[in-house]
């Protein structure tokens, strides 16, 4: 997959099969669109390309402060997975954002690209003021002599996935069903830090971690059965996410307990994280005996449940 990270980088493209849009947590939906596109190609023979948009528009038109599903490198990664031959990243500024629609088509898509045909979602807007809809891009291709097809939203059970929905599963804790929608586990890219040494003190040694993606969504506040990827190794554990509230701590705190003992010095490591199920609330005890009682329990709840996922 060739990836293009800014707009005098894009190569000229003979004929292309295109889709764009921002892919705000590469979810079931987009999904779709991206394995028609590819498939669309395959058969036409034509390579096919992603154009979206990084950061995120949201972060740079509104005072939303979005939290988002995936980072960058997330995406990139699934549209590989995807057999995406192109990906085109377009930096967006205050700038960009002014241009309309038809300006984006007329000064890019077309004459860079050369598309024979667009693929969209059924809620798809672009453009200045978001005026590039579906029925504007059915006018714009047929005045262009370009294919377009329009892709469905997905369901389950009558429930319509979208990142909206699966933003707000997540903020309440639904990771499982989270993961579901998004028809991968959800996760991020952190780095290791130095924390204060409790989790060895309950014989339970952690490693505190901080997203690397400033803007990164965070699960709802609890315990969490985990797996963890380091150095390509696969690596089940259980996390806190909260206050500690035992301790009379206010800062909110993400460690993770990995099972493996062989694996030790994760300082300053990148990890990738991903939350399986949730299994508790974060709570107070009355005594540190009681709060190792109760990571015991979640170590044999985790590790039951460890076993289901290593047959999928």
């Amino acid at each position: 997959m060739e990836k293009y990270f800014s707009i005098e980088n894009i190569p000229q493209f003979k004929k292309s099969i295109v889709t764009i849009g921002t892919f705000d947590g590469l979810h079931r939906g987009h999904q779709e669109i991206l394995k028609h596109l590819v498939s669309l190609g395959q058969g036409k023979g034509i390579e096919s390309i992603v154009v979206t948009f990084d950061p995120h528009p949201r972060l740079v038109l509104t005072n939303d402060n979005i939290s988002l599903i995936q980072s960058l490198e997330q995406k990139l990664k699934i549209f590989e997975k995807l057999q995406i031959d192109n990906v085109i990243v377009i930096p967006f500024t205050q700038e960009f954002a002014k241009l309309s629609a038809k300006a984006f088509l007329d000064s890019i898509i077309k004459p860079k690209l050369n598309p024979d045909h667009i693929v969209i979602g059924y809620d798809h807007h672009f453009g200045k003021d978001r005026e590039g809809s579906p029925k504007f891009m059915e006018n714009y291709c047929k005045e262009n002599n370009i294919g377009l097809d329009i892709i469905n939203p997905v369901s389950d059970e009558g429930h319509t996935i979208s990142s909206t929905g699966i933003r707000d599963l997540i903020k309440n804790g639904f990771v499982r069903r989270a993961s579901f929608e998004l028809g991968s586990v959800f996760g991020f890219y952190a780095i290791v830090v130095h924390g204060i040494g409790r989790g060895h003190l309950l014989d339970y040694p952690t490693a505190n971690i901080i997203p690397i993606e400033e803007n990164q969504l965070l699960p709802k506040p609890g315990v969490y059965f985990t797996r963890g990827r380091v150095d390509g190794h696969q690596l089940y554990g259980m996390c806190n996410f909260g206050v500690r509230p035992t301790f009379s701590e206010n800062e909110l705190i993400m460690e993770v307990h990995l099972f493996n003992p062989e694996i030790t010095d994760l300082y300053q490591r990148k990890v990738y994280i991903e939350f399986l199920e949730r299994i508790r609330d974060e709570k107070k005890f009355k005594s540190e005996d009681d709060l190792k009682k109760q990571l015991i329990n979640d170590e044999i709840l985790c590790k039951s449940l460890q076993k289901k996922y290593e047959q999928t």
